[in-house]
């Protein structure tokens, strides 16, 4: 028999080829760029994706600082919590989060678009959001994205 075999190939930890990533947030809009990150911290731009491992590379925001969000969202988008407690449901706007830090922002936007489970926690500690232009991992060699050309 004369045909070809095709083996799917699942990707596991010894296997994974994990790199470091920069993306500079400098004007970029914060939900178009946080689902690029979640991508990138997933590993779905990879030919070897695995959706049951962790394939994605260690992403590095600059400039958390300089988001932009559209409309009137600073004012109006809520990012509420509970404290555990009956009547304990507290909410906070963009703004307010944004002052307390920019890094949050980002963070939380992304989380949220990570799977909620063991596997999406472990892709978090992936993410490094550094709200100034300098970051600590340069001894790693980043190489730095232009988001424009992922799509």
């Amino acid at each position: 028999m004369d045909t070809l075999s095709y083996k799917t190939v699942s990707a596991n930890k010894a296997t994974v080829t994990k790199d470091w990533v920069h993306v500079d947030a400098d004007g970029q809009t914060l939900g178009r760029l946080s689902s690029i990150v979640a991508k990138l911290l997933r590993g779905k731009f990879k030919p070897n994706f695995t959706p049951h491992v962790d394939c994605g590379d260690n992403v590095i925001i600059t400039n958390a600082s300089k988001i932009n969000l559209s409309g009137k969202k600073w004012d109006s988008k809520e990012y509420i919590r509970h404290t555990g407690y009956p009547g304990g449901q507290r909410s906070l706007t963009a703004t307010e989060l944004f002052n307390k830090g920019p890094e949050r922002l980002l963070e939380n936007s992304v989380k949220g678009m990570l799977p909620k489970n063991k596997l999406g926690a472990a892709i978090f500690r992936n993410l490094k959001v550094y709200a100034g232009s300098e970051h600590d991992q340069s001894a790693q060699k980043p190489k730095t994205i232009n988001l424009n050309d992922l799509k």
